[in-house]
């Protein structure tokens, strides 16, 4: 996950307050995937490598508070995706 750290850290100075992120994918909710073709998905991304994966929402969530943003809205999306719309608050 460190490649995410280091996007959303780079994003956070390219925001003012209010301004908004939006990510978009496929993510586990609680640990655990919400689709089998999520988990397969995340298999076949993690065999080709270990760094890459379907990240938790909860940990997305988490890097984009360190980084001043807050979660405003999770939009179910088809095809087992999200929609993440953050708000820059500091």
């Amino acid at each position: 996950m460190g490649g995410g750290r280091v996007a959303v850290s780079r994003r956070r100075r390219a925001f003012g307050l209010g301004g908004v992120l939006y990510l978009y994918g496929p993510y586990r909710r609680n640990g655990s995937h919400t689709a089998p073709s999520n988990e397969a998905f995340d298999a076949q991304l993690r065999a080709n490598d270990p760094r890459w994966g379907v990240r938790d929402m909860e940990a997305v969530e988490t890097l984009g508070e360190k980084a001043g943003f807050t979660l405003a809205e999770i939009v179910a999306m088809p095809a087992n995706n999200f929609s993440l719309l953050f708000v820059k608050n500091v």
